[in-house]
């Protein structure tokens, strides 16, 4: 075992830059690696890093990352006392904690408790309810169309479907009018039974003016919980985030404690333990906020976090699930400063965000003070097409918000990326757009705003 982390070996079952990532917090507390790669994934900079690689089947995710046996397996095969999920794949399947568990793996994770009533957004939105906790008005699962007229009638419109048991913007539909509700039902639900093995949906008022707003929290198994203040991840497409930074710029002192209570207050209920995130959405018109959903693990977003408070996640999480104690208090986490994320995906934002996997012929990524980039490529490197398309964050740390929003418009023009599209120019055009740099940004801006106007600019030229 490392001294005091109380893991020896780690299994990594994930890919991408979460898999760097959690390698590279596993090389700093001196705990051994081996990740499971898939067949497409033999020559990954992850399978370069650890310190043995282990082929845990095919390319597509469902014939390898996500085959929880055969995971388990080659884990307890290869000598691991632990296992990492990451984000996606596995990283919230109740039953695959469970299995891990079962084979005498700590699991770098909450409890399957706590991811089952998390996991459920309807019973987490009752569990909000019951801690007083405020939520977006809406009903409980709904089972056919009619149901949803029920609730027009009733609530008015806009309103939004949503999948139980989803999440990524997967199985979401807006609603503003009865002549919406049919198509909207079948292809939510639709959506949902193939993302998530589940076609339940519920319903929600929609917020027109939203801002998306999340407090990280961290808490080990003797009941010690902190938050780490909150991220703003309101610049979304189809729901999918696109740049977070934090602090967000239209959160107030007063308004932060106020949400990080109530995130901590559902954490402490569920006895949560590791890295987690309440969300919450903020209506920008009247000041409110909601709870939206916690996610019961380590985000895509959590280096902003990092870069702001000089706390470790990943290699808290590890510690944690080994057994010690937080090694920050409350009293310790202050601001520093102001920290930005955009992920750069191998895709072209002028051909409708279409993935564009390929061999990467150049890869330069930006160097320099308050400049990190987390990412699994390099110069040769293939982008599969089995699997998402993010290749790169480029993350960057300012004096303030308008000094970082400067840095990272510097470091986005100074990557430099060929052989494949990606999302830089996107990045580019955002930051230098006036509603983003006021803070004027709402989680349908993207679509409704700026796409918008630029087609219209494009069809003008």
């Amino acid at each position: 075992m490392s001294a005091g982390v109380g893991i020896r070996r780690l299994f990594v079952a994930n890919r991408g830059e979460i898999a760097v990532r959690i390698i590279q917090a596993c090389h700093k507390l001196g705990v051994e690696t081996v990740v499971g790669v898939s067949e497409a994934d033999r020559q990954s900079l992850a399978a370069r890093m650890a310190d043995r690689a282990i082929c845990i089947g095919p390319a597509p995710a469902a014939e390898s990352y996500l085959r929880m046996e055969i995971v388990v397996m080659a884990a307890k095969g290869t000598g691991c006392d632990a296992i990492h999920p990451g984000y996606g794949f596995l990283a919230e399947r109740a039953g695959f904690q469970r299995l891990s568990v079962e084979h005498g793996l700590k699991f770098v994770g909450p409890s399957a408790a706590a991811i089952e009533a998390m996991g459920d957004k309807l019973q987490a939105r009752c569990i909000a309810t019951e801690l007083g906790v405020p939520t977006v008005p809406g009903t409980d699962h709904v089972k056919a169309a009619h149901e949803a007229f029920d609730f027009g009638r009733r609530a008015g419109y806009p309103f939004m479907l949503k999948a139980a048991a989803g999440g990524g913007g997967r199985g979401m539909r807006i609603v503003r009018s009865p002549d919406e509700i049919g198509p909207a039902f079948e292809s939510a639900s639709a959506e949902a039974r193939a993302a998530f093995g589940d076609p339940t949906l519920y319903i929600e008022r929609y917020i027109e003016r939203a801002r998306h707003i999340e407090i990280q929290l961290m808490a080990d198994a003797f009941g010690n919980i902190v938050h780490l203040c909150e991220r703003d991840c309101s610049t979304q497409r189809r729901h999918q985030k696109l740049i977070e930074e934090a602090p967000s710029p239209v959160i107030d002192q007063q308004l932060r404690e106020r949400m990080a209570a109530a995130a901590i207050r559902l954490a402490s209920h569920v006895g949560y333990m590791s890295a987690g995130t309440v969300e919450f959405i903020l209506d920008t018109d009247s000041g409110e906020f909601y709870f939206l959903e916690m996610n019961t693990r380590i985000q895509v977003e959590h280096p902003v976090t990092e870069m702001i408070t000089g706390v470790d996640l990943v290699a808290e999480q590890i510690r944690v699930a080994g057994g010690a104690p937080l090694s920050v208090a409350q009293n310790d986490v202050q601001i520093d400063g102001h920290a930005i994320e955009c992920r750069i995906n191998a895709e072209s934002a002028d051909h409708g965000f279409m993935p564009c996997p390929g061999k990467i012929t150049e890869w330069a990524p930006p160097t320099g003070d308050g400049i990190r980039v987390d990412s699994h490529c390099y110069p040769g490197y293939f982008v599969p097409p089995f699997y998402d398309s993010m290749i790169a964050k480029l993350i960057v740390h300012g004096r303030d918000r308008d000094d970082a929003i400067s840095e990272m418009a510097r470091a986005l023009g100074s990557f430099k990326v060929a052989g494949v599209h990606t999302t830089i120019p996107f990045h580019q055009a955002v930051l230098a757009h006036p509603d983003f740099r006021h803070s004027r940004v709402t989680t349908r801006w993207v679509e409704e705003q700026f796409m918008a106007k630029t087609r219209q600019a494009e069809n003008v030229a």
